[in-house]
């Protein structure tokens, strides 16, 4: 990459997430630019992905939480081969851990692949995408 930096806009629109029964809430809060998570109204802990039981007391009771998109980077890779149609090239794939304790899978934009460091700061935007849906993707963090 040499320096440059990914950048955020894309020239087409990402495919539409593939949406299931334990994760539409997710994608219809992301359409109003808010990032949750899946709490077990059994255990109290959050959950990520969403799925249908709680791991920890395999209750199925569960609530929606709001996040607050805050989050720092554990680990990162830019994967080179194969390029998937409606993704451009260069996208760095993150893992972050999240300011409410859970992990999420994403995209880190808005900087060279190798500025990137462990525990960098990092925070939520979200992408427009296709069929009206946005996606939670992160950039460093504001001061």
């Amino acid at each position: 990459m040499g320096g440059e930096k990914v950048s955020e806009a894309m020239s087409e629109l990402r495919p539409a997430p593939w949406i299931t029964r334990d994760s539409s809430f997710f994608w219809e809060a992301a359409k109003r630019c808010e990032l949750v998570a899946q709490r077990c109204t059994g255990c109290g802990k959050l959950r990520q992905p969403p799925r249908p039981m709680c791991p920890f007391c395999n209750s199925v009771e569960r609530e929606e939480q709001v996040l607050s998109g805050k989050g720092t980077v554990y680990t990162w890779v830019m994967p080179r081969y194969p390029v998937i149609p409606g993704f451009e090239d260069g996208r760095i794939v993150v893992v972050i851990d999240l300011a409410e304790g859970i992990r999420m899978v994403s995209n880190l934009c808005d900087i060279a692949y190798e500025d990137v460091t462990r525990e960098m700061c990092v925070e939520v935007f979200f992408e427009e995408a296709q069929d009206g849906f946005k996606i939670p993707l992160f950039r460093p963090a504001s001061v």
